[in-house]
C-alpha cells in the first residue's frame, strides 16, 4: 500500500465512496413485499455463519463477519481482492 501513497492517485484517496456490508440477497415477488409489516421476519438462503460480502460502488472487494463493537455493529475484515480491483470498483 506504501508504493500507492507516492503515485498520482494520491488526490484520489481522500475521496467518500459508499462502502456496503451486504448480509444476503434473494428474489421475493411483489405480493411477499406488499405483505411485509412491522415484526414480519424475511428469511435468507445464507448461514448465519458465512461471510458478508462487502462492497464498494456495488462491486464486491472482499468478505467479512459481524462483530459488535460496543452498542454498534461492524464488520472484521475477513479478505479482499488485490489493491488494483479494490481501485477499479471505485470508478464503477
Amino acid at each position: 500500500m506504501t508504493e500507492l501513497m507516492t503515485t498520482p492517485l494520491q488526490p484520489l484517496l481522500n475521496l467518500e465512496v459508499p462502502l456496503i456490508v451486504q448480509i444476503a440477497e434473494k428474489t421475493a415477488t411483489v405480493a411477499e413485499i406488499e405483505r411485509l409489516a412491522p415484526g414480519a421476519i424475511i428469511a435468507f438462503p445464507k448461514s448465519a455463519a458465512e461471510d458478508l460480502t462487502i462492497l464498494v460502488n456495488k462491486s464486491p472487494i472482499g468478505h467479512g463477519s459481524a462483530v459488535k463493537v460496543g452498542e454498534n455493529f461492524g464488520v472484521r475484515v475477513n479478505s479482499v481482492e488485490p489493491a488494483n480491483q479494490r481501485l477499479q470498483a471505485l470508478g464503477r
